[in-house]
This record gives C-alpha cells, sequence and structure tokens, in this order.
C-alpha cells in the first residue's frame, strides 16, 4: 500500500471511490491521486453490486453519515456499481466505466450512462481518463461551497476556468 494510501482515513474524507473489483484499483487509484494532489482526503472501498450487493448499498447508505459529499464509482462490464450506489444514496455519483470485458469498455459506458430516470449518475469517460476527470469534477463540485478549494482549482487553471 502507497504512504498516500495509508495516510487516507475516514474521518476526514469527502469523496468516495469505490470500485467493483480489486482489480479496478490501478485505474480508480488515479482519482484519488488527483484529489490528494488538491488536498481533498478520499475513502477507497471495494464493493460489488453482483457479489456482494447488501455490502455495496451499505456503503451507500452509510457514505453522507462518513462525512462523504460526492462519490466515484468505478466498475467494468455489466458496471451496475454506480446506479447501486445513486439508489442508496442522495450524494452525487460519478461513474467511470472500466474496459474491463471483450467489448473494451462499451459495454460499461452504456450501463453506467443509461440509468433511469430519478436515478443520475454523471457518467466520465472510459478508464484513466474518466477517473482523473471524475475527481476534477468532484473538486469542483465540492469547491461550490469551499472556498478555499476554489481558489486553489483557479490558481492551478492559472486563474482560468475552474
Amino acid at each position: 500500500m502507497s504512504p498516500a494510501a495509508r495516510g487516507r482515513t475516514r474521518s476526514r474524507a469527502r469523496v468516495g471511490i469505490v470500485m467493483g473489483s480489486e482489480s479496478d484499483r490501478p485505474v480508480m487509484e488515479e482519482a484519488a491521486r488527483v484529489l490528494e494532489s488538491f488536498g481533498v482526503a478520499c475513502e477507497i472501498a471495494v464493493r460489488s453490486a453482483h457479489r456482494t450487493p447488501v455490502a455495496a448499498a451499505r456503503w451507500a447508505r452509510s457514505a453522507r453519515g462518513r462525512g462523504l459529499e460526492v462519490i466515484i464509482a468505478g466498475a467494468g462490464g455489466a458496471a451496475h456499481l454506480a446506479g447501486a450506489m445513486a439508489a442508496h444514496s442522495r450524494l452525487p455519483v460519478l461513474g467511470v466505466p472500466l474496459a474491463s470485458s471483450p467489448l473494451g469498455g462499451f459495454d460499461a459506458l452504456l450501463a453506467t450512462v443509461q440509468m433511469p430516470p430519478g436515478v443520475p449518475v454523471g457518467t466520465l469517460g472510459v478508464g484513466a481518463w474518466g477517473a482523473r476527470n471524475a475527481a476534477h469534477l468532484a473538486l469542483r463540485i465540492l469547491a461550490l461551497g469551499d472556498a478555499a478549494l476554489a481558489r486553489r482549482l483557479e490558481r492551478a487553471a492559472g486563474g482560468g476556468r475552474a
């Protein structure tokens, strides 16, 4: 486990990163690195909407109580995880489709983006780019109520749009 991963604590985490399988961790760690580069702590968990549905639902339902403000969910194949998170939490859920099947992530993209009305999932690109952009979008969401974070984002963008 990296020093950055060891330093993540639930008490100060604002963003939850959840993935369907331990094999998804290298891609989803990209989101954690972006968040941590802006001083935003995250919590990382492996919960499967298919293999551990009760644990996944419990994790989503308790997210706000643990201090989380945004959930980033990454999964491949049938990619039901982001939708399951959105079904069990009113926090913003950002979905990252992962290319873990023979369809190269196209199946995960469709499963993540095509949610029924009332169960919204903001869907980003497939893979590492999507994970990084999910973190950047989470930062922008958090910055709406966090002036210090908004200033850090603006400085990082060179005073441009943040």
